[in-house]
């Protein structure tokens, strides 16, 4: 434990790219997972299909074969995203974001069809009768009372993509997990390490579910 006191703040610099990475990716994902459930229940059968089709490959593909695609996959076919150089961002912090929403965003999206479809039938019915589109009646109707279902759920989703971001460090991101390894490489006592970099995890985690636990009391009172 010394060895990671002596230099807390590598430590704290690689939990901040675990949270970077995890918030960039949980952003992303909820934006991908909206638009996929969307389509999942639209009235368009090809965009239902599709959307369909990608969630049952996405989902049933494990995440370090996801990673293998983007981060090797893509380079080695030509497709180096460019303006990721041109903006200088990190290319293996950047391909680790785009694996990490492809993977999680099916999740979320499975996630919130579930909390469409325990919005009653008649709520769209009704905004579909006063003259709203589609497109109005899930944006100002469903998805509105969706969210508020599918709190717990959509929560446990995050702590999965928070703790899946200890993948990135076998693709070159120097994470909270990469900085574990780097201290347990130089140390010949390892539990010491390991226990600290559990507690950082265990932290953020709790401060995750402590958000979707307060928002979800907020919104029952508001419902109340």
């Amino acid at each position: 434990m010394n060895l990671v006191f002596e230099h807390f703040d590598l430590y704290l610099r690689a939990f901040g790219w675990t949270v970077l990475l995890f918030l960039a990716s949980a952003l992303a994902s909820l934006v991908i997972g909206t638009v996929l459930a969307a389509m999942r229940v639209g009235p368009v059968s090809i965009l239902r299909a599709a959307s369909t089709a990608y969630i049952t490959v996405v989902r049933n593909t494990p995440l370090l074969v996801m990673f293998l695609l983007i981060c090797v996959g893509l380079p080695t076919v030509g497709i180096t995203f460019r303006f990721v150089e041109d903006w200088h961002l990190d290319a293996f912090y950047f391909r680790s974001c785009i694996a990490l929403t492809l993977y999680t965003s099916t999740f979320v999206a499975e996630a919130i069809r579930s909390g469409i479809n325990a919005v009653p039938l008649g709520q769209a019915e009704a905004a579909r009768a006063v003259g709203l589109t589609f497109g109005g009646t899930m944006t100002q109707v469903v998805l509105p009372q969706a969210f508020r279902a599918i709190v717990p759920p959509l929560a446990s989703v995050m702590i999965a993509l928070l703790k899946n971001t200890s993948v990135a460090y076998v693709f070159g991101v120097v994470e909270a997990t990469a900085r574990m390894k780097y201290f347990t490489n130089i140390t010949a006592r390892d539990e010491g390490v390991f226990v600290l970099f559990a507690l950082g995890y265990i932290v953020l985690v709790e401060m995750v579910s402590l958000g979707a636990y307060s928002l979800e009391r907020r919104w029952k009172v508001s419902r109340a």
